[in-house]
């Protein structure tokens, strides 16, 4: 009779074999496949599987593991501040598992490297974007004076350290799911996506961090994302650190009104979706009203028409001529300084970009041509930048001091995040946030909801 359990990784998944005596102990964890009549588990229940293991004292061969302790040390005369510190040590209590939530310069990254550099384990890097990739490869060949791998973008290069897109991880997990002994998940809110938690599920990585500046989702998706990494270990926000580590700041609403001519077909447009929603019995209270409607708008006979007033309606809020003559007054008033200009949606960025000829980066924008308007941004040439929502989160601009929010949802990260794009300490500069909202439209309960967070209650 076997008097062992072994355990393989294959596509993802764990496989475990052993004395049907034994396997009792982590029966909780495994699930018995009539298919190919083995016992399976998850990727990320491994660390819990090893730890049941040797704690029932079952003699176990671990064949899944594919990683060793690696020789690396953080090269850098940077001095960790005190809510890294805390970070990392409430990390280390919680069995080196957990969230992190810290705000837009903070030194989240460079937290994460005094992760690396105490655990020394392979670590694979999992960010939104390849322009996050490719800051962080950077970044790891500076603090730690190795070569960066890098997993997205054309680019395949699987080092000790290495950076991968969401996408990307969720395509090659099943092959490298168990060659790395710490995952680490910037942006961590976008993980429990019902497609993008596969490539945390598939991973073996018994030492996992999350890294976010606002972990909560509108679908409750956090509890996914503390089970798939662990829970919230460590929280610090941004009026804590302001005037420390970041910029002090202040905000400031600005109420714009509507021409009259704006509000008589604001009015219209708006009567006609609101008698829209009522004949269909939809109430945007419930998590699902936004697929009703268009699942409404394109069986119903009114549909159509109830869509395009709903766009109209919009359109005319966020687009409004005073609002764009204010714009300009703010861009006249910080005319010397560093002003990123946010939007809701790409055609109110180009508007504002064609009105004022000011340089637009939204998803179309190409990567070698946003690269540029950065530089550019960065080093003056350009002093002013108009985006949709792409810079949003993880782009690096310390040079900003001015943001000014033309539209947007009324979502509480990206109003959170929008802030922080602002807040990166630089020469005892002052940070200041305008809101521009359209009188008597939506858009002051959509500010009201998006600014229900400390940050804007000072």
């Amino acid at each position: 009779m076997p008097k062992s359990v072994n355990i393989y990784f294959s596509q993802g998944t764990l496989t475990i074999e052993g004395d049907s005596v034994l396997i009792p102990a982590i029966s909780h964890l495994v699930k018995y496949d009539e298919r190919i009549k083995q016992y399976r588990a998850p990727a990320y229940l491994y660390s819990q599987i090893i730890l049941t293991l040797r704690r029932e004292k079952i003699f176990h061969n671990d064949f899944a593991k594919n990683f060793s302790p690696i020789d690396i040390n953080l090269n850098n005369a940077l001095i960790p501040k005190e809510h890294q510190k805390n970070a990392l040590s409430k990390w280390k209590l919680n069995q080196f598992k957990g969230v992190v939530i810290m705000p837009t310069g903070s030194g989240k990254s460079f937290f994460a490297f005094m992760a690396i550099n105490y655990l020394k384990r392979p670590t694979l890097i999992v960010v939104p974007t390849i322009d996050l990739m490719q800051q962080w490869a950077s970044q790891i060949e500076r603090f730690f004076r190795i070569k960066a791998g890098m997993l997205g973008g054309g680019v395949k290069i699987i080092n000790e350290l290495t950076v991968t897109t969401y996408d990307s991880a969720l395509i090659h997990m099943e092959f490298i799911g168990n060659k790395f002994g710490l995952i680490i998940f910037d942006e961590c809110h976008h993980l429990p996506g019902p497609t993008l938690r596969a490539a945390a599920s598939m991973s073996i990585a018994p030492y996992r961090l999350g890294l976010t500046a606002t972990p909560e989702r509108e679908d409750g998706g956090e509890e996914i994302l503390y089970t798939l990494i662990g829970a919230p270990v460590f929280e610090i926000h941004i009026d804590e650190l302001q005037g420390k580590m970041l910029a002090p700041y202040l905000t400031e609403q600005i109420y714009i009104r509507l021409e009259p001519e704006e509000e008589q077909k604001y009015r219209e447009s708006r009567q006609i979706y609101t008698d829209f929603l009522r004949k269909a019995g939809i109430d945007f209270r419930n998590k699902n009203a936004w697929q009703q409607f268009i699942i409404k708008t394109a069986t119903h006979p009114d549909g159509r028409n109830a869509f395009v007033s709903y766009l109209e309606q919009k359109n005319i809020a966020r687009t409004a001529k005073n609002k764009f003559k204010t714009l300009w007054k703010l861009i006249n008033r910080h005319k010397n300084e560093r002003i990123i200009i946010f939007t809701a949606d790409n055609f109110t960025a180009y508007k504002i970009g064609s009105e004022f000829f000011l340089p637009v980066i939204t998803h179309k924008t190409r990567l070698m041509e946003r690269k540029s308007f950065l530089d550019k941004f960065r080093s003056g040439e350009y002093p002013i930048l108009v985006t949709s929502r792409v810079l949003n989160e993880g782009v690096d601009v310390p040079e900003a001091n001015v943001g000014i929010i033309v539209s947007g949802s009324a979502g509480i990260r990206e109003h959170v995040q929008r802030l922080g794009r602002i807040l990166r300490a630089q020469n005892n500069k002052q940070a200041i946030l305008y809101e521009l909202i359209s009188e008597n439209t939506s858009e002051i309960n959509i500010s009201e909801r998006r600014r229900q967070h400390r940050a804007y209650n000072q």
